[in-house]
């Protein structure tokens, strides 16, 4: 299935206002924040080629894949935070004995 011009940015949209949303909920700086829409714009596109790939339907609004794209963008986000919440300190040593 081709996407459109309009449904490219629909979805576009989508995806910002679930990463902002994301953002508005967990906080951050203005680096979380690109960081958020980043990882909200992969994982929508993400979720609109695995939807096609598997013939995997849910919430079609013309030719998006509204609940593919959703889903996948909220596991790209959470895995994101996940991610991101690692800290490394240079102070950090290995007690190796």
């Amino acid at each position: 299935m081709t996407i459109t011009i309009p449904s490219l940015a629909l979805g576009c949209i989508i995806a910002i206002l679930i990463g902002a949303l994301f953002h508005l909920f967990l906080g951050g700086g203005f680096f979380r924040l690109f960081f958020y829409l980043f990882l909200s714009l992969i994982g929508f596109a993400a979720g609109q080629l695995i939807g096609g790939w598997r013939n995997w339907i849910l919430f079609p609004i013309g030719a998006l894949n509204l609940g593919m794209g959703i889903i996948v963008s909220l596991i790209f986000l959470v895995a994101g935070y996940w991610v991101s919440l690692v800290r490394h300190s240079p102070n950090d040593k290995d007690d190796a004995v």
